[in-house]
């Protein structure tokens, strides 16, 4: 099979490991699986809410990563999982986009 024919498909724990290997060297150890899977629902949750996910639509998503991060950030401090900076929640949401654009997710 050609790459270009090869269907990349979303897998949780490859976003983990991605997330991980992205993040600043300093934040590289910060995190546990569960915590960075935590940060990975809000962004679902938002995406859900937005209606992004609905399989009947074809349109091209926009994503407003501020209007996204502002989501994560509140909704981490409501449910007070763990304390997160909003500089850790930035890396884990951009480090998300970014494998999210690796798999075309959004085109």
């Amino acid at each position: 099979m050609s790459e270009e024919n090869k269907v990349l498909e979303y897998d949780e724990d490859d976003s983990i490991k991605f997330i991980k290997e992205h993040l600043p060297e300093e934040m590289s150890d910060e995190f546990t699986d569960d915590e960075i899977n935590y940060v990975v629902d809000l962004i679902y949750e938002f995406y859900e809410e937005k209606g992004f996910l609905d399989e009947d639509d074809d349109s091209e998503v926009e994503i407003d990563e501020d209007e996204l991060l502002d989501f994560v950030i509140k909704n981490a401090r409501k449910d007070a999982i763990r304390e997160y900076s909003e500089e850790e929640i930035e890396a884990i949401v951009a480090g998300e986009l970014a494998y999210c654009d690796s798999l075309n997710l959004f085109e």
